[in-house]
Order: C-alpha cells, then sequence, then structure tokens
C-alpha cells in the first residue's frame, strides 16, 4: 500500500514528468521561465490549484454527473485559480503583476484539467491528493530547471541577482522565445535519453477482454487482426498494380 501511494506521488516527478515528458502545459513553461522568480511562482500557483482541485473532484466524483463533468471541473479549478489570484494580488503585488495574465489562464492549464479527467475522476481523495502533488512538483521542478538555465547563461543572473563574472559573457538570445525553445527541447531530449524506456523491446498485445466483437472473432486477438488488415491491404495494392499494368499493356 506504501509502496503504491509512493509510486503515485514519485512518477510525476521524472517517470511522468508532465513538462518535460507528457509535453503538457507548454504555453506558461515557455512564457514564464525567463525568470527563476517567475517560474517559482507559477509552479507553486498551478501546485496548490493542481492538489486542491483534485481533492475536490475526487471528493464530488460519485455525485457529478458524467455528461457535465469537465464543465464541473473547470468551475471547481476556477474557483481555486481565483483565490490564489486574491491572496497573491493581496500578499505578493509584485509578483502577481510580473506574472500577469499567465496567472488566470491556470484556468485551462491542460496538466490540471488532464489530471482531474485521468485520474481523480477514478481514485480516491489521497490517492487523487498524492497525484496532484507529484505532478505539481514535477511542473515545479521542469519551470525551475528551464528558468534556472535561461536566467543564469541569458541573464547573467539568478532570480534577479547579478553573478559577476556571467555578466559579460550571456546569450540574451536563450531570455527571448527562441531560447526558450531551444532549452525546452534540450530538457525533453535529456529526459527521453536517461529516462526508463517503456516497452523497449516487446511488442504490443491487446486483450479481447472488453472488445464488443470479441464473440464473433473467435478470440482472435485485435494484432492478429491488425496483421491480416495489412496483409490484406497488400494484396489489394498489387492486385490494383497488375491490373492497371494490364490495362496500360492493353
Amino acid at each position: 500500500m506504501k509502496n503504491n501511494k509512493l509510486s503515485i506521488f514519485l512518477r510525476g516527478l521524472i517517470a511522468e514528468n508532465p513538462v518535460l515528458v507528457l509535453v503538457l502545459g507548454t504555453c506558461p513553461t515557455l512564457a514564464q521561465t525567463g525568470s527563476v522568480i517567475a517560474a517559482l511562482g507559477m509552479g507553486i500557483a498551478a501546485t496548490i490549484v493542481l492538489l486542491c482541485s483534485n481533492m475536490v473532484i475526487s471528493a464530488l466524483r460519485k455525485v457529478i454527473p458524467d455528461v457535465v463533468r469537465i464543465p464541473c471541473y473547470i468551475v471547481v479549478i476556477a474557483g481555486f485559480v481565483t483565490v490564489v489570484q486574491l491572496l497573491m494580488h493581496a500578499y505578493l503585488p509584485d509578483l502577481y503583476e510580473m506574472m500577469g495574465v499567465y496567472l488566470a489562464l491556470i484556468v485551462v492549464n491542460c496538466i490540471i484539467l488532464g489530471r482531474a479527467e485521468m485520474f481523480a475522476r477514478k481514485n480516491g481523495v489521497i490517492d487523487s491528493a498524492l497525484d496532484g502533488l507529484g505532478m505539481g512538483l514535477g511542473f515545479l521542478i521542469a519551470l525551475l530547471a528551464m528558468a534556472t538555465i535561461r536566467e543564469v547563461f541569458g541573464a547573467g543572473s539568478f532570480a534577479g541577482i547579478t553573478i559577476p563574472f556571467l555578466v559579460n559573457y550571456r546569450l540574451p538570445i536563450l531570455t527571448q522565445a527562441p531560447g526558450g525553445f531551444l532549452v525546452f527541447g534540450i530538457l525533453i531530449a535529456i529526459i527521453n535519453k536517461i529516462g526508463p524506456k517503456k516497452g523497449e523491446g516487446k511488442r504490443r498485445q491487446v486483450s479481447c477482454e472488453g472488445c464488443p466483437s470479441a464473440a464473433f472473432c473467435k478470440k482472435v486477438t485485435c494484432t492478429e487482426v491488425t496483421e491480416l488488415a495489412a496483409e490484406i491491404s497488400e494484396q489489394a495494392l498489387e492486385a490494383e498494380g497488375k491490373e492497371a499494368d494490364e490495362n496500360g499493356n492493353g
């Protein structure tokens, strides 16, 4: 039980990092990583919203009608985003101004809505809280990694503190949009290189369980059906080619 809950929390950090593995939340990732302070603020705000919304949606999963679940999720998420906005505006006005419109856009962040749809509506409150916390921290780690590289080497500073020996050797393009895409791509490549290779060397098999046509296909696996369909398609293409050649010769 403990190992299972630990795995739920840890998978969002590296194995299923929402930014560097699942490639979600790209817009705030690129927009808010020019500065470590902005990245930290965005990461913490998104983590709070993700954690709270996951817990509430999980608690209400049996009450929310399936046909209107997405609008309900958005209402819950928007409520928590509004609370975070008001608190930040009241107590951290400089950070609020720095984040600008991207703070409000957490409402439509696909990481938060995606975890509500894929995890929170199917699991208990505790597991959903662990999932939200893990995914939120994974998002925060990715933002801080990108922001550190971009600000240190692009602006010669860290969290607004100037680094004397780097000021004269900075690369301003890293603080701009092209630099954001460059750093983003490099980090994704590194994670793909060092991360676990899922399904490597294994042939994908699909179970017949739950398939509505299982009773009529004599338990032939979906993989075999796919191979048979490809073979039939190849034979049809060959027949068409021969017919075309014969018509051309005629």
